[in-house]
Order: C-alpha cells, then structure tokens, then sequence
C-alpha cells in the first residue's frame, strides 16, 4: 500500500522532547515501512525516519507554531502529491482535514484532540464541506460529545517499548508530574498533592508558550524549592529516568484528555499511575491492577491510596502495555482503517 502521512510541521520527527503527536507518527511511519508499505513522511526536513521522507520546511518552524502560513504551506505542499498514494493519513488539525476533504483520494484523519466545546463545533463546520472525510479516533471516550461524526477505525496510541527499559522494583523516593504547564493537565494539583503528603515532587512539563508561563509563575513557581523541584521539558532519556524512579506517576487531569501517552510511558516503565478518572484513563488503566483511579485529586492525599499504588506489581504494568499498546498492534489498526477507507471511498 502506498501511504502519504502528513506530520505537524511544529516539531521534528521524533521530538526531541515534548511532542506527542510526532512521537506516534514516528513510530507508525516506521512500523508500516517494516510492515512492508511505501510510506512517504511529509514532516519538518530534520526529521529521522524509515519513511521516504519530505519536507518543505528543512527545520521545524517551532517559534511560528499556530500561524497559519507556515502550516498552510506544510499541508498544500502534501496534498499536491495526493495522486502518488492508495491513501492520505492527516495527524495536522482542523486545516489538514478542510483540505484534505479536497482530494480524490481516500483520506483519513486521526482526531488527536478533544471533541467537546469549541473544537467539537469547528469539527462540526469543517466536516460539513468535507463530507467524503473518515474519522480516526485514538480513544473511544474521546468519540463521546460527537458520536455520529464518520468514524472510521479506533486506533490507540503506542510505545516502542525498545525506549523503555524496565530495570524497575516498586517503590522509589518521590512523585513525578509530567505533561505540559496548563490547568487541565493540572501540575498545580499535583503540587497539591505532594505538599499534603510531605512527599517530594518532581515536575517535567513543557514551559513555552506565554500562557503556559502565565500558569507556571502564578501557580507552580511560588511553591518551588525544598521538596518540590521543578526540572523543566525533558528528553527522552531523563524522562525514562524521572519514570523509573518515582514512586508513582500523578496525572491529575480535569478535561476529557484523549488519550494520555505519558500514562502508558509511566506504565511501560513498571510504575503506578495515580490518575482522575476523566477521559481516556479508564480505557488505559484498570483500577486496583494496573493503576489508581480516583475520582477527585484531593483523594490521591490519602495514605491508602498510595499504599495501594506501592502493591501493584510493575511486571503486570510492562505486560500490559506489550500486549496491548505494541507498535504492532497499532501498524495493524492502522492497516485496517486505510482498507476501511479506501472501501468507503469506492462505494461513495
């Protein structure tokens, strides 16, 4: 099959540190590449992959990130070679999926932010002048606030699982929070948590954008010091670290979080994950065997649920994530929403 996957041009592929979106596309690139497919990657020029690789941009535009020039340009330079591929795959956004419902090829589009409130509605518009576009989730809550959208293919998130080394025995000596610095992923309520429980925190979140900066100094920089150390955006390599270390993982999120990759990193790693339970979490986590699921972040305060986080066994972590968030598994979901699409694009 010949597959045209289109990146965000924000970052490279892999990122260097924070990046979710390219740190799939880079391991579904390179999996469908083993997996025998001619797969073209349409991504920032520095990027590192199996894939044929093209780039307008030969850096990522990381400081123009949201402009629309940047972007427009990145996806019109794609498109223009739509007719090369059985199947154009979009990971970019609302702009990827108005043009991609251009095209007279089969086309899909993976969904990889939240459906309710606003972005649900511009889904709503865009949709209505791209009828011939199919829909990829990567979790089934995050289908909630628009079930009839035309879904084609639920396909979850994955981990090269060579990344992350398991070396682990439960327990170690402090908290971790990893994510990006915003309310809804919540590092303020983590810092909460640890300075209840007197337990040291480390924080490792993206700090970038005026008003993550915003958040960070009015909510996160004034309780700095003594236990609670905030270690910056990490790497690949320190993250592993940070995950490998801590007692347990918080993830105290307060929105419909789509998936929560960094979940199934903490996982891979054997250590427990101490987590709300709001959107895609309770499709990752199974409370008492492979996490804590709580229902309210001030309950992460109690002894007991730490104690009950220190029983689980981070053998059951590690299998869990290889049997069911493989990039085998996922090269294969995929697989079957491109014969899924270009089936529909034959019968429209």
């Amino acid at each position: 099959m010949k597959v045209g996957l289109i990146c965000p041009v924000w970052f490279p592929v892999p990122p260097e540190a924070y990046g979710g979106i390219e740190r799939v596309v880079a391991l579904l690139a390179d999996g469908l590449v083993a997996d025998g497919h001619d797969v073209t990657l349409f991504a920032s020029g520095e990027s590192q992959t199996r894939a044929r690789l093209d780039a307008v941009f030969p850096t990522a535009p990381s400081e123009w990130i949201g402009h629309t020039f940047w972007e427009l340009r990145h996806m019109i330079f794609a498109l223009r070679r739509s007719r090369e591929f059985d199947i154009v795959h979009d990971h970019t956004g609302l702009l990827g999926l108005a043009l991609g419902g251009l095209l007279d090829v089969p086309f899909c589009h993976t969904v990889h932010g939240p459906l309710d409130g606003l972005p649900g509605s511009l889904y709503d518009d865009v949709l209505s002048l791209s009828p011939r576009s199919n829909l990829i989730s990567i979790s089934l809550n995050q289908r909630s606030p628009r079930p009839s959208f035309p879904w084609i293919a639920n396909c979850p998130n994955a981990l090269d699982l060579s990344l992350y080394p398991f070396r682990r025995k439960s327990g170690g000596d402090y908290l971790v929070f990893l994510g990006r610095m915003s309310p809804d992923k919540g590092a303020h309520r983590a810092l909460a948590v640890a300075l209840e429980t007197g337990l040291p925190l480390k924080i490792a979140a993206k700090c970038r954008e005026p008003a993550e900066i915003r958040y960070f100094d009015e909510f996160v920089r004034p309780h700095l010091g003594g236990s609670i150390e905030y270690v910056g955006e990490v790497g690949h390599a320190d993250k592993v670290e940070l995950l490998m270390g801590a007692r347990a993982l918080l993830f105290p999120i307060d929105w419909e979080e789509p998936f929560g990759l960094v979940v199934i990193e903490a996982m891979a790693c054997g250590t427990p994950v101490i987590s709300t339970r709001r959107g895609a979490v309770p499709e990752i986590v199974e409370h008492g065997r492979t996490g804590i699921l709580v229902d309210n972040y001030r309950e992460m305060e109690d002894p007991a649920v730490l104690e009950e986080a220190d029983k689980l066994d981070p053998a059951v972590l590690r299998r869990e994530i290889e049997e069911r968030f493989s990039p085998e598994h996922m090269v294969a979901d995929h697989v079957a929403a491109y014969e899924a699409t270009i089936e529909a694009a034959a019968t429209a």
